[in-house]
């Protein structure tokens, strides 16, 4: 059993040693102001939609859109109504998008969809010269300054850009929060200090914003993994691309509220990380040893060990116990030991992580204070819990599915949550 502890150890070390230039991003995070912009010009843009059976949820979207204060002439709103068997498009045309839809049981998943919304407009809209595509999830809500704020990163020469991404039922449970927690860490800890030290951030999911004519290059939307964004974060990183942030564009999106639905997803995630790593990680090795980038070892580094070093700790730490109940009876004190603290050591790490994303985003957090301080507890259980989706994508067979979306809320409604 002292064997199991000696492994925890290094498996700890290893985990330290491969994300210790986070801490640099979290000083860099807490001591730095963010890079300011001023709109050279005003661009014109396309708002790409994917939406499956979002009846409950889209029209909010699009009317947060229009109500954007960015010249609405130079916003045209296109939505793929993609293997629907609800009125999503009905909705969706009503309030003013253009909309095509897609029937395609076999290639499924977004990246499709997307790729299918791209091409129609080239062959249909060729006149229609876009500056920039946005790309938007149909439970999404915009701050009404979003889009005037991301076209002050992009006219100034940025191709793609990320923004802020924080939850619109932040404040439902444990899960929803700890959702929230870990996309404002990923905004603020990660994606802002990258832009503010040169390196590339990452594109996450929805909110993000890139040009015509990076797509031309790219040769088209061709990113279909389970992980599309991080695909296209990928290829963008090999290429020498840089992905920029944008941290006043602020837009919300609904997380699931039900455990079973949010371990299918994130093993999704999981399992598209996976995916990406076999499809992208020589290219992202080859380039990182040909130009020393560190955005190809921050690309890798977000992938491959927390994964590997995961499951490996969850199935040696459960050999063990099996091996000590059976035959080593005497030695699991040493074992609980060794596990519960290895437990504690993680928990108040996480805890601090959680805590600081908390603490400086506050008044950012659609919830009240009471909630805010008791999900800060919860955070730690929330990413712990990323185990059993990494054990299941590993050893299960994750395939892309729909998560329903019942937060119908107007940014008006948010506004209206309690900030106390």
């Amino acid at each position: 059993m002292k064997t199991l502890s000696y492994f925890n150890f290094i498996f700890a070390a290893v985990f330290a040693a491969c994300y210790c230039y986070q801490f640099v991003f979290l000083v860099v995070r807490l001591l730095r102001k963010r890079r300011g912009f001023k709109a050279s010009k005003l661009c014109r843009y396309a708002v790409l939609i994917a939406a499956r059976d979002e009846s409950a949820v889209i029209g909010q979207l699009i009317d947060s859109i229009r109500a954007q204060d960015y010249p609405r002439e130079l916003l045209d709103i296109y939505v793929v109504a993609d293997n629907c068997t609800d009125n999503t498009a009905a909705i969706a045309a009503a309030r003013g998008a253009v909309v095509y839809e897609r029937q395609n049981q076999e290639q499924v998943g977004k990246g499709y969809a997307l790729n299918f919304l791209l091409r129609r407009l080239e062959e249909e809209r060729p006149e229609e010269l876009y500056d920039g595509y946005f790309v938007f999830d149909a439970d999404n809500l915009l701050d009404p300054h979003y889009v005037t704020e991301m076209n002050k990163v992009f006219s100034n020469g940025n191709p793609v850009v990320t923004s802020y991404r924080n939850t619109k039922n932040f404040g439902d449970n444990w899960i929803t929060a700890g959702y929230g927690m870990y996309f404002l860490r990923e905004s603020e800890y990660l994606n802002r200090p990258r832009d503010y030290l040169g390196v590339s951030c990452a594109v996450s999911g929805t909110g993000f914003l890139f040009s015509r004519k990076l797509l031309e290059k790219l040769g088209g939307w061709n990113y279909f993994l389970l992980t599309e964004d991080l695909e296209f974060s990928a290829d963008l990183i090999v290429q020498g691309e840089k992905v920029a942030y944008c941290g006043t564009a602020m837009i919300y999106d609904e997380q699931p509220t039900g455990f079973r639905q949010s371990l299918v997803q994130r093993s999704r995630w999981v399992k598209g990380y996976l995916q990406v790593v076999a499809k992208r990680g020589g290219d992202l090795v080859k380039a990182l040893a040909n130009t020393g980038r560190f955005a190809c070892y921050d690309m890798l580094m977000n992938t491959i060990p927390v994964v590997v070093l995961t499951v490996l700790g969850i199935l040696l730490n459960t050999i063990m116990f099996v091996v000590g109940i059976t035959s080593a009876r005497q030695e699991m004190g040493i074992f609980f030991t060794s596990l519960i603290l290895s437990c504690l050591n993680s928990y108040f790490f996480m805890y601090f992580l959680g805590l600081t994303v908390l603490i400086t985003e506050w008044k950012k957090i659609r919830c009240s204070r009471g909630r805010k301080l008791k999900y800060s507890f919860t955070f730690p259980l929330f990413l712990f819990s990323f185990g059993l989706a990494m054990l299941a994508a590993v050893f299960g067979s994750a395939q892309w599915k729909p998560i329903k979306h019942t937060a119908a809320l107007s940014i008006g409604d948010l506004s209206n949550h309690t900030q106390k």
